[in-house]
């Protein structure tokens, strides 16, 4: 991250963020966590600084709402407004930013403690595949090459375990365990290990990749990593994204997503074909009932079948009149 501000000032926003960055690497929080602080918190002060507010001491409750409301005007490239979630986002890692300075006596107490965080919708996942759908997916990597065998093996792995696509790139060859049928995600969300299903299609695909692929695309024979690149490095997430949505417009889908509808897919089809949703909860690595609750508002065909075997309608013995 590029120096904002004075860069030299103890109070001013730099220092304090870089200080307090460093003390949530300190205390074993998850990267991502850090990253997502330092790009939330970066675009407040650059915020702050426009307007000559150099100090974090300086900022008071009038003045973050003030830049509330800004995220409520803020329009996107497309014209469109931020979500709700990204407005939720942005100021609690803000708040969270205000809270450790306050605790570490940086300033007296956090203007952001009373500042109300939008609500956010319960909104259901835009997209999910069919079964057929996901096989027509799978079936776009062009096997034949080293990277193609590669893709069909990630996008297997997404298939059978619905993990996330940052805990699919921290994948070592070590954490595939043939003999118990699982994988382990080492670190997940929330810093939580867990243990994962997998089935026995992936980890053939997985086998055929390592057997046939992956030496002809590493560069060092010391990487443990299980997916690398054509360069023989660790893969970036949003790389997985660009391939994931090109699969699926290759595929003839015009359904919005890339790789984490794999995961919302997984969930459903299990769930629909009989699968516990707590069983589901646990593979996922949910930490709340209620983030797994939204698979069963998505099951439509036991919706389907219990309102073609109840209601009156459908149970009516006429036909409709031509």
């Amino acid at each position: 991250m590029q120096p904002f501000g004075d860069a030299s000032d103890p109070r001013g926003f730099w220092l304090l963020l870089q200080e307090h960055l460093s003390w949530l690497r300190v205390h074993n929080f998850a990267e991502v966590t850090v990253r997502k602080r330092a790009l939330y918190v970066r675009l407040f002060a650059l915020w702050c600084l426009e307007r000559d507010l150099s100090h974090p001491a300086t900022i008071d409750k009038p003045i973050l709402e003030s830049f509330q409301r800004s995220l409520y005007r803020k329009r996107k490239a497309n014209g469109r407004p931020l979500a709700w979630s990204s407005q939720h986002l942005q100021l609690k890692e803000v708040r969270a930013f205000f809270a450790w300075l306050a605790k570490h006596n940086h300033i007296p107490f956090s203007p952001a403690a009373e500042i109300e965080l939008p609500r956010q919708p319960k909104t259901l996942p835009k997209a999910i595949l069919s079964a057929d759908e996901a096989e027509q997916v799978l079936a776009q990597p062009d096997t034949a090459t080293p990277l193609g065998l590669r893709d069909r093996a990630i996008f297997e792995v997404f298939y059978s375990t619905g993990i996330r696509r940052t805990e699919l790139c921290h994948l070592r060859i070590d954490d595939i365990q043939v003999d118990r049928q699982s994988l382990f995600v080492s670190q997940g969300k929330g810093n939580k290990d867990r243990y994962v299903p997998i089935g026995m299609r992936a980890l053939l695909w997985i086998a055929r990749y390592v057997e046939q692929a992956r030496d002809r695309l590493l560069l060092d024979e010391k990487e443990q990593t299980l997916f690398v690149t054509n360069h023989g490095e660790p893969l970036n997430p949003d790389t997985l994204t660009e391939y994931g949505r090109r699969y699926i417009q290759s595929a003839g889908i015009s359904k919005p997503g890339a790789c984490h509808i794999f995961r919302h897919t997984m969930a459903t089809l299990m769930h629909e074909n009989g699968a516990d949703l707590s069983l589901i909860q646990i593979i996922l690595g949910h930490e709340k009932t209620e983030t797994t609750q939204i698979y069963a508002r998505t099951s439509l065909r036991r919706l389907l079948e219990m309102h073609g075997n109840t209601h009156p309608a459908e149970k009516a013995e006429d036909e409709p009149e031509s």
